[in-house]
């Protein structure tokens, strides 16, 4: 109401304030903290997980604004004393490449689920469709039953601004899949989520906060020292389509980049290859210089 009538703002405005406090909700919840008990360190804390999360930077400067208005208004309500985002500031993105995971690293991730937890397969199936897929998060919490093709190996994707691709599904995520599609169907769902594929212990949609806890904690639990994300397992995802010879155009359309100039940082990503490659040009196999 406050943003709506004094603040004059939009319904998708508002929309995206309600979004960015949920984020922060999730976050202050896995740290058992109430929104007026986070702090300034916490919000430091909470930006890097954006980061982490592959969130871009102008999506993160959106989101601290709406954090700064959020507690703005907790302090016009004398909710707060102080507003603990009015000093934050963007941190600088860093200029390096992102991470790639191994083959192995991400199999050791896989053997490091713990196989007696309730939810050790539906993890095991989100493991493999971040990498297998290369799915955004995004588009893994929203995946659907019925946009599910198993019997073909496809899923079709929703991906950024609505836009909607399939995508082939590896035969180790179809198994896993079917397993637990078998174990989801005892679960008591929530109405809203009939259609969701992945769900929680409650039969309701996971978030993205959770998806990047079970990946973080995967990596942790299996040695891998390096920050490992959601993200992190999209872009080895790309990277070894390319190591093993697929072109730029087609991991364009299976990433569903709408340019061709992001799927291009790939290119930097593997160059492993590039010094046997121009050995087949003939003046290189003359040697002459």
């Amino acid at each position: 109401m406050h943003l709506r009538l004094e603040r004059g703002y939009s319904e998708n405005t508002i929309a995206g304030y309600l979004h960015d406090v949920e984020l922060l909700a999730e976050f202050a919840d896995i740290r058992s903290l109430s929104l007026p008990e986070i702090t300034e360190a916490d919000l430091h804390q909470f930006l890097a997980g954006l980061i982490d999360m592959g969130i871009g930077a102008r999506s993160q400067a959106r989101i601290i604004a709406g954090i700064r208005g959020f507690y703005k208004y907790l302090q016009l309500e004398n909710l707060v004393e102080a507003n603990p985002a009015e000093l934050l500031d963007l941190p600088r993105l860093s200029k390096t490449l992102p991470e790639v995971l191994s083959v192995e690293e991400i199999d050791s991730m896989i053997r490091a689920i713990p196989p007696e937890k309730e939810e050790s397969l539906r993890n095991e199936a989100i493991i493999e469709m971040l990498y297998g897929s290369g799915l955004r998060v995004s588009e893994l919490i929203n995946l659907r039953i019925s946009r599910l093709n198993l019997d073909e190996g496809f899923v079709l994707v929703e991906g950024k601004g609505n836009k909607e691709r399939f995508v082939p599904v590896s035969p180790r995520a179809l198994r896993l899949i079917r397993l637990w599609l078998d174990q989801r169907a005892a679960m008591k769902i929530a109405p809203a989520d009939a259609d969701i594929l992945f769900l929680n212990r409650r039969g309701s949609r996971l978030t993205r906060v959770m998806i990047f806890y079970i990946v973080r904690s995967l990596a942790e639990a299996a040695g891998i020292q390096r920050k490992v994300s959601p993200h992190t397992l999209r872009h080895s995802f790309a990277t070894h389509l390319l190591e093993g010879g697929a072109n730029l155009r087609s991991i364009q359309e299976l990433l569903g980049h709408e340019n061709l100039v992001t799927t291009e940082l790939y290119v930097h990503l593997d160059r492993s290859g590039l010094r046997s490659a121009i050995a087949l040009h003939p003046l290189f196999k003359t040697g002459e210089k």
